[in-house]
């Protein structure tokens, strides 16, 4: 991994957790126009990082209630 790679995951672990204290979903774009500013190359590395990790939110979410739901429908059969 190069070193924009290495410098936008960090920023994205640290992006991602600030944005969850506070509680602003979109607070990486603001993020993303400050790189833009100084670095294209950075910001694309770090969109691409907080894209990545965002969608592997979402599909865990997805997994979770999913799995929830079947756990739930098995219970309800096993009371009937």
């Amino acid at each position: 991994m190069g070193t924009i790679e290495t410098l936008g995951e960090k920023l994205a672990i640290d992006t991602l957790k600030v944005q969850d204290a506070i509680g602003e979903d979109r607070f990486y774009m603001e993020v993303a126009q400050v790189l833009g500013a100084a670095s294209q190359s950075l910001e694309e590395a770090f969109l691409t990082e907080m894209r990545v990790r965002l969608a592997e939110r979402k599909a865990r979410e997805f997994i979770a209630d999913k799995l929830s739901r079947v756990q739930k429908d098995l219970e309800q059969k096993a009371r009937e």
